[in-house]
């Protein structure tokens, strides 16, 4: 991460027009998203296995792996919203569909974390924040991919504007590519440490 990071911001880029020196924030922008997916879907499979065979460990997984997308997916939108600035002239457009509805999509997985404080009964609200999990996730490949490419938009990929795969040049390609491997990577790893804090605080707490 630490090549990926230096490299990103010292290697030279091709002009590319309207992004310019901004292109940089390919580097950031593009790979938090899809960790954030990765990371949605892993916490969809522990909700699935746990509706299947109730483990409130697994519920803990399915938690962290949500807290951990969650993150990475304002990372996204903060990103993103530096971009817009540069590019577009302003933090946000409402007239802008992907930056919209990514919101959309943090809003619920926050609902989700606010639904899991509405339950003292771990196991019932294991089973609610499971049922909701799975929901929220069948959601986002909606507001994040397919309904904005059917809208009118400034995002590259949409209403005729080029995706990054038809202007990104191979020197950034060199970046890029390791960067979504170290932000996956990076996220699993932050999944993981919270996770186990997660476990050993339960222990602490349960009574002797």
């Amino acid at each position: 991460m630490t090549a990926v990071i230096v490299g990103g911001f010292l290697i030279p880029i091709p002009e590319i027009p309207v992004l310019e020196e901004s292109a940089r924030n390919l580097f950031l922008h593009v790979p938090m998203w899809f960790t954030m997916s990765v990371c949605f879907a892993l916490g969809l499979f522990y909700s699935i296995k746990y509706l299947n065979n109730p483990d409130l460990a697994v519920d803990r997984k399915a938690e962290t792996a949500t807290q951990i997308g969650l993150l990475f997916g304002v990372c996204g939108l903060l990103t993103g919203a530096l971009w817009a600035r540069f590019t577009w002239g302003t933090w946000w457009t409402f007239s802008e569909p992907r930056m919209n509805l990514s919101a959309l999509g943090m809003m619920i997985y926050v609902a989700y974390f606010v639904l899991r404080t509405a339950f003292d009964n771990p196991d019932k609200r294991a089973k609610i924040a499971a049922v909701f999990n799975v929901f929220a996730a069948t959601t986002i490949p909606f507001l994040l991919y397919i309904i904005p490419r059917q809208l009118p938009s400034l995002h590259p990929g949409a209403d005729g504007n080029p995706a990054f795969s038809e202007i990104t040049a191979p020197e950034l390609r060199y970046i890029f590519y390791p960067a979504v491997i170290g932000f996956i990577g990076l996220a699993i790893w932050l999944i993981d440490i919270l996770n186990r804090y997660k476990k050993v605080k339960h222990q602490i707490e349960q009574p002797l």
